[in-house]
């Protein structure tokens, strides 16, 4: 089965539109995501987001003003996309892959969000082609987001705590020495984090920081006996916010964020 097949099949069977709303752990990715993106914008700045979804991100920065084109692949989450922006007029929305903007001309954008695309591209060559498109859209001095999962903590949420085996997952994501191992089977890929922070190496960006969005609430959410109060979770995403870029924290979280800035 085809990479674009495959994800709008997937796609079409899941409730994308509440991801970020029905758990605390998307809650959590959600909050700490808008607040680096708001650190980022300013009053008059264009967005383009890529791997748009059903357009949590995009709708909502509409509706705060900014102007917003949003590109999504999948079929099913781009209908939901516009049926979420409607009415708003500073938002436009596209189906695309992240492997060709050509419809956006260079420099077009001042920050850019690539959220979606990295989870499910397994070759090298791709990975490099979204990147390259993702800088190429965004003007000199603008910034790019780039959203990724940790193989170490799919380790953790998908096999050890009772999905499948931990010898099988072991062997799935890692070859004999450790290496991160990348195939479309996996439907998500994850990645090492310096692995992912290395495709930026030789690109026109300056790396800011990297950020987890999420720590481990994802594996917490399944024990039968969790709970967590508003007030709880107010406490746990302001405890977030201030770890969420140490180094220590970052393989941890199910969702991290990788931020540069093209440069001059």
């Amino acid at each position: 089965m085809e990479r674009t097949e495959m994800i709008n099949k997937f796609y079409g069977q899941s409730d994308e539109d509440t991801r970020l709303l029905r758990s605390r752990h998307g809650q959590l990715e959600y909050r700490v995501t808008m607040e680096y993106i708001h650190k980022y914008l300013k009053r008059g700045d264009r967005v383009l987001e890529i791997g748009a979804g059903t357009g949590r991100y995009s709708v909502a920065l509409a509706r705060e003003g900014f102007r917003v084109s949003a590109v999504e692949l999948v079929e099913s989450n781009l209908d939901a996309l516009k049926k979420n922006a409607a009415g708003l007029p500073d938002i436009e929305a596209f189906q695309g892959d992240a492997l060709d903007l050509s419809r956006f001309p260079e420099a077009s954008f001042d920050v850019t969000l690539l959220f979606g695309p990295m989870y499910h591209l397994y070759e090298k060559a791709d990975q490099h082609r979204a990147i390259d498109e993702a800088i190429r859209v965004t003007r000199p001095g603008g910034t790019i987001l780039t959203a990724f999962l940790s193989a170490h903590a799919i380790i953790c949420t998908n096999y050890l705590y009772d999905w499948v085996p931990t010898t099988q997952g072991i062997k799935e994501n890692f070859d004999g020495e450790y290496r991160v191992k990348h195939f479309k089977e996996q439907l998500f890929t994850g990645f090492d984090v310096c692995e992912f922070e290395a495709l930026f190496a030789d690109k026109p960006v300056e790396h800011i920081t990297t950020v987890a969005t999420d720590n481990v609430l994802e594996i917490a959410e399944r024990r039968a006996d969790f709970s967590m109060t508003d007030e709880d979770f107010e406490a746990f995403a302001d405890y977030q916010l201030h770890i969420c870029e140490k180094r220590e924290m970052l393989g941890n979280s199910s969702h991290l964020l990788y931020i540069c800035k093209r440069k001059e």
